[in-house]
């Protein structure tokens, strides 16, 4: 691989350290060596990659081995310091800045870079802080978004790397065991070990050293969570992930090994061998691709958007919506109108009240998936959602076509309809005339705080809380 300009900028200064300390000028040194002084200045500032025959010259000239010009250590102090400010100046944060980088000259006192050199770690310690801050959060999970999206959600590398891993393991189909996880994780050199004592903020812990990864126990025999988050911790393994340098990174790794552990326990050929049939019958369904595969139907889907256009040629769309409206998952590639803040994220924002995301909260039968068909100002979809409930409260997961796509799906001969013209407010965030003026200024509610940290405070009169939702429930009460 070529140097990088950092390691050309060390190789220069530990050149010109060794020149200076022969009492050579560069037209001096550049005699005994054949080439321009000119030529030599350009290196020494690491402008230009010297040829080895020339470095072995220049060794040759100043008595050290050619090991000696290539280390990587700064040849004393001063190179440190300049080589340093150089790194601070060519970071992102310093270039956002749009200030001029400081030109460091041979009359420039040492403190004076040290100075420099302060403040350059001070903005460094500053941005690291503020990565953890809910905006940059909710600006770089929109970006990746984007950035999936314009990827139709699909990662060849790792679906081949999946398949590697589960062919090496003696996987050839049908739902992936438990037994063929520990397999993937003994050819990686890791023993799964389940413990009641991990750190409450860890999903998992893996002991580098020993050979461990530590889960918790299972809380359900035989669910798919305690695989998938077993592959997840070998995924960081196979994919030379390292400590993330920012939320984006976080982010990034993260995505990376959800989309891992979905392939294996929805493997590519299979996934997609199942899913070409199911169309091929006009009978595709969430729920079968689900239960072929042993997974949740939250996982199914997801995986469904990894797939469906590359194979498929169909555009798609995944929403998850809490059970107050607000959508905690999402991913759209076929122009769905979502809500979104000003900053285009997505996440936490409300979903719209005619969407089938929440009116299957309203269905008596929530054993089995809801069908319906909105009409929206980027056109008509079909949608199918399925409902259910954690120790957190009642959630939907949602897929969805445009209207031409929904002839492969089972449930598109339903006549369930609705209209949806958000992000008009009159669509289903505004109360209706009478009722408002019935009873502004009568009502006054205490908002529920949002735990979800890309959830905004809804728009309204009072402040976090859905003005809708107030009203009715007082002309319910009243």
């Amino acid at each position: 691989m070529p140097p990088t300009a950092l390691e050309l900028s060390t190789l220069g200064h530990r050149i010109r350290h060794q020149r200076i300390s022969h009492g050579f000028t560069l037209d001096e040194l550049g005699e005994r060596v054949g080439v321009a002084g000119s030529q030599l200045s350009l290196i020494e500032n690491g402008k230009r990659e010297p040829k080895l025959s020339l470095l072995q010259a220049i060794a040759t000239a100043t008595g050290v081995e050619v090991g000696d010009l290539l280390s990587s250590e700064p040849p004393n102090r001063r190179a440190a310091l300049e080589i340093e400010l150089e790194r601070a100046q060519a970071s992102s944060v310093f270039r956002q800045l749009g200030i001029a980088p400081v030109k460091v000259t041979k009359g420039m006192a040492d403190d004076t870079i040290e100075s420099i050199l302060g403040l350059h770690r001070e903005l460094q310690r500053r941005e690291r802080e503020a990565i953890a801050t809910p905006e940059e959060a909710r600006r770089a999970n929109t970006e990746l978004r984007l950035k999936m999206r314009d990827l139709d959600n699909y990662l060849p590398d790792i679906e081949k790397l999946a398949e590697k891993q589960l062919k090496a393991a003696g996987h050839v189909s049908g739902a992936l065991t438990h037994r063929t996880v520990s397999i993937m994780a003994e050819k990686l050199g890791f023993e799964l070990i389940y413990v009641n004592d991990l750190p409450h903020s860890a999903r998992s812990v893996t002991d580098l050293e020993h050979g461990r990864i530590y889960l918790p126990p299972a809380s359900i025999p035989g669910g798919h969570g305690l695989r998938s988050m077993a592959l997840q911790a070998m995924a960081h393994r196979l994919l030379g992930h390292k400590r993330p340098t920012d939320y984006a990174d976080f982010l990034q790794q993260r995505l990376e090994i959800n989309y891992y552990a979905a392939c294996c326990l929805m493997p590519e050929t299979a996934s997609v061998a199942f899913l070409q049939q199911a169309k091929k019958d006009r009978n595709l369904a969430v729920e079968d691709f689900r239960d072929a595969f042993g997974v949740t139907h939250e996982a199914a889907g997801m995986r469904l958007t990894n797939l469906a256009t590359q194979h498929l040629g169909i555009r798609l769309h995944f929403l998850r919506v809490d059970g107050s409206g607000a959508i905690t998952r999402v991913y759209e590639n076929d122009d769905l109108p979502l809500p979104a803040d000003v900053t285009g994220a997505v996440d936490g924002q409300i979903a719209c009240r005619k969407f089938s995301a929440r009116a299957a909260f309203s269905e008596q039968n929530r054993t089995t998936e809801h069908y319906q068909y909105t009409d929206t100002p980027a056109g008509t979809y079909w949608c199918s959602t399925q409902t259910g409930t954690t120790s957190e409260g009642e959630f939907s997961i949602t897929v969805g076509v445009p209207f031409d796509d929904a002839r492969w799906f089972r449930g598109r001969e339903t006549q369930k309809r609705a209209t949806s013209t958000c992000p008009d407010e009159s669509c289903c965030r505004r109360p209706a005339a009478d009722v408002a003026e019935r009873w502004a200024g009568k009502a006054w509610p205490s908002a529920r705080v949002h735990m979800q940290m890309f959830s905004p405070l809804p728009r309204g009169t009072f402040p976090g809380v859905d003005d809708n939702e107030v009203y009715a429930f007082l002309e319910r009460h009243a």
